[in-house]
């Protein structure tokens, strides 16, 4: 690598950001990362029979008081709930309500569906190859602020 090519990526970064600002408005309150929690939920969901706000945060890479500020302010505007544990009340688990369901869905299945199809001429090794790229260069910039 040299510091051109360096320049040059992060210059896509930057791009990549202004890619984002470029997502559909989302309803009023409705944070972007509200979409990958609902999404990560889901999937937890799927993967176990009940979801921790520890599990949220162990699959999102986040700390976990920043995830637990947004499950909170997610609860509050009705797109999860928190049900407490009936073997152990110190235990709470997450549930995305009827709500965070269809924002969910209304999102991913109108927005990502037909943007996907939009993209049909970027083959899945493409995208596979910019993801591992972006992982191991999120992961060097993680290391150089460590240390």
């Amino acid at each position: 690598m040299n510091s051109q090519k360096t320049k040059e990526m992060l210059d896509s970064f930057y791009m990549a950001k202004r890619i984002l600002d470029l997502l559909p408005e989302l309803p009023e309150g409705v944070l972007p990362s509200y979409i990958r929690y609902l999404e990560t939920v889901l999937n937890l969901k799927e993967a176990h029979e009940k979801v921790k706000v520890s599990d949220l945060s162990s699959t999102l890479n986040l700390p976990r008081p920043g995830v637990t500020r947004t499950v909170s302010s997610m609860v509050e505007k009705g797109y999860l709930n928190k049900i407490s544990s009936k073997e152990d009340g110190r235990v709470t688990y997450i549930e995305i309500s009827d709500e965070g369901i269809a924002l969910f869905e209304k999102f991913n299945k109108n927005y990502f569906e037909d943007l996907s199809q939009n993209l049909s001429h970027i083959s899945i090794e493409e995208a596979d190859c910019m993801i591992e790229t972006i992982e191991k260069f999120y992961q060097v910039m993680c290391e150089r602020r460590k240390g």
